[in-house]
């Protein structure tokens, strides 16, 4: 599996002010949740104790992830594509049909299809790979369909 994480520059600072909210206010916040929960008595029977514990263990995940995607992360870069790669944006056709659709390739932290962000892992981005303005390539669909698509501009 490839660990490379590929981020714009803002999904960056995003990330890193996440990163830092968590580590500074989150955390803080989660020892006051615990410690007043710890005070309502027996730990064995109390609800808000463990949902504390296990909301604390939630965060701490994300804050590993997030620690492990900055550690690993190169920025999408900008500007001209001449073919299907990630950061480029992608208008493609079905043959046949006038209709358009236009993508932004981009990593997994970003993937976001009702934004029009598709990550780069994506089964219909890998069938486009490498392609540039005017090929075709076939996509086939969860129901075992073939269907063929024309990179119609890479920008």
């Amino acid at each position: 599996m490839d660990t490379q994480t590929y981020l714009t520059k803002e999904k960056y600072a995003e990330m890193e002010k996440e990163l830092e909210h968590l580590t500074s206010v989150g955390r803080t916040e989660m020892a006051e949740q615990l410690d007043s929960a710890k005070s309502l008595g027996d730990l064995k029977e109390n609800a808000e104790y463990h949902q504390a514990r296990e909301d604390q263990a939630v965060m701490e995940e994300r804050i590993n992830h997030i620690t492990s995607a900055l550690k690993t992360a190169q920025i999408i870069k900008g500007g001209k594509h001449s073919i299907v790669e990630i950061g480029a944006e992608v208008t493609i056709a079905r043959k046949g049909s006038s209709a358009k659709t236009t993508y932004n390739i981009v990593g997994r932290e970003e993937a976001d299809p009702s934004e029009g962000k598709l990550s780069m892992d994506s089964p219909l981005v890998q069938a486009m790979l490498e392609k540039s303005e005017g090929e075709f390539f076939d996509f086939l669909t969860p129901d075992g369909e073939k269907v063929e698509w024309k990179v119609v501009e890479v920008k």
